[in-house]
Order: structure tokens, then sequence, then C-alpha cells
């Protein structure tokens, strides 16, 4: 579904992204895994076109996307929930939802239809349906901001650091959402800063080290590479 070949993004001067390949197969959870500075979420914005590729070729389901616009992107099937949720905060939870689904031109019926569906995955927002999103949680703006992403429809959904600044029994919440996004048929991108959680749920998935891909394997091979579980889950290898 996405084949990104030899992708090359920098900042002015800076390289950020360095001769990076990945690619997600139809129905996959893939996971990137790194530190922090590590390029991970300037990946996922390259892929859903806010920023310029310097070099290197994106392909979604086989159509060279690498100049595209963001918004058709969105049109093409690419939806980001991006870091740090970026709800539009003076407006509603149902403005919000509205918003995601703005390309799509949809009839007021099919609209609400479509907002139920996204109120029976996440049952929290329908309680909170007419507040401000700026009054919210940030377990319920992280909901929200995935809701608002699936609101277009989605064939590939990137989500970047979802579980960030929040609560374990939220961040267990969320992860059961993106297992249940899964089984409905939609591929997911995952950036992630835990590692262990993302990796566990992933069927493949990438560590990038400054810029560069340098492992690569299913999830539960990373899981379990003593180099990752190092660097990345805290636990020292001992040898046996």
């Amino acid at each position: 579904m996405l084949n990104l070949k030899n992708v090359h993004l920098a900042y002015g001067p800076i390289t950020a992204v360095r001769d990076a390949s990945i690619e997600v197969q139809q129905g996959e959870v893939v996971a990137i895994v790194g530190g922090n500075g590590a390029g991970k979420s300037t990946l996922l914005k390259g892929i859903a076109g806010l920023m310029p590729v310097d070099s290197g070729q994106i392909s979604f389901e086989n159509n060279d996307i690498t100049r595209m616009p963001p918004h058709v992107r969105v049109a093409r099937g690419i939806a980001l929930s991006p870091e740090g949720r970026q709800v539009f905060s003076d407006q509603s939870v149902y403005d919000n939802l509205t918003l995601g689904a703005y390309f799509r031109r949809l009839s007021k019926e099919a609209l609400e239809a479509e907002i139920e569906e996204q109120f029976k995955l996440f049952p929290r927002l329908r309680e909170r349906r007419s507040q401000l999103a700026e009054t919210l949680s940030g377990g319920e703006q992280q909901m929200l901001a995935i809701a608002r992403a699936l609101m277009s429809k989605p064939k590939l959904l990137l989500l970047d650091e979802p579980s960030l600044g929040l609560a374990p029994k939220i961040i267990q919440e969320i992860f059961a959402i993106i297992v249940s996004l899964r089984k409905a048929g939609i591929t997911i991108l995952l950036v992630e800063q835990m590692a262990n959680m993302a990796l566990a749920i992933a069927d493949r998935a990438y560590v990038l080290e400054t810029g560069r891909v340098t492992m690569t394997g299913t999830g539960q091979q990373l899981l379990h590479d003593p180099k990752v579980r190092a660097a990345y889950l805290g636990v020292t290898h001992t040898a046996a």
C-alpha cells in the first residue's frame, strides 16, 4: 500500500531523515520506534505531505505521491492524527468531527451516520459532543484527534505518538482502539514512544536512529531483540 524509497527530509541545512526506505502492506499495523529526535514524526509529515521531500520517492497504492499536496493525499486515503493532538480547540467535538469529513461533502444524514460511528468507537466523545475541544482532557483530545482523522475514511491511518502525555489507563484504551481499527481493516503506520506497546501489537516494525532505518523485522522479533530492549525498553541484556 505504501512504499518509501530512499526518502530524504530536511529542515533547511539540518537533515532529519536520511535515505529511509519502508513499506506498509494493506491491513498491517507497522510501528516506527526510536529515540527523541530520530526523525519519526518528520517521516510521517513527509508521508502526509506536510513536509517537502528533498529526494527519494513516496508511493501509495502504486501511485507516486511524492509531490502531491496534502489535501489530495487525504482524498486518496491517507489521514494523519498528529503529535500533540492539534484539535481545533475553539470548536466543539461535533464540529471537529464535521471538519474531519470536510472534503467528502456528505449529506446531513450521511454525516450524522458517520459521526455516530465515531461515537460508538469513542463513547466518551458522545458525552462531550457539544463541549469545546479545549475543555477536554488529554485522553479525550487524543480520542478526538483519531476520530477526526477517521472521519475522512482513510485507507491508511498515520498515528503520531498517540500515548504522549497520557495516563497509563488511557494509554491502554488508546491501544485497544488501535487493535480494533486493525481488525476493522484499517492499515496503520504508528509512531510511538512506548516502544514495548507498539511492538507488541505491530505486524512489522522499523527502528529509526538519527534519521536512518537501522533495523527492521516483525514486531515480536524487535520486541525481543536484545539491542532494541536495551536501547528503547530499558531492559539490560545479560548473557546466559
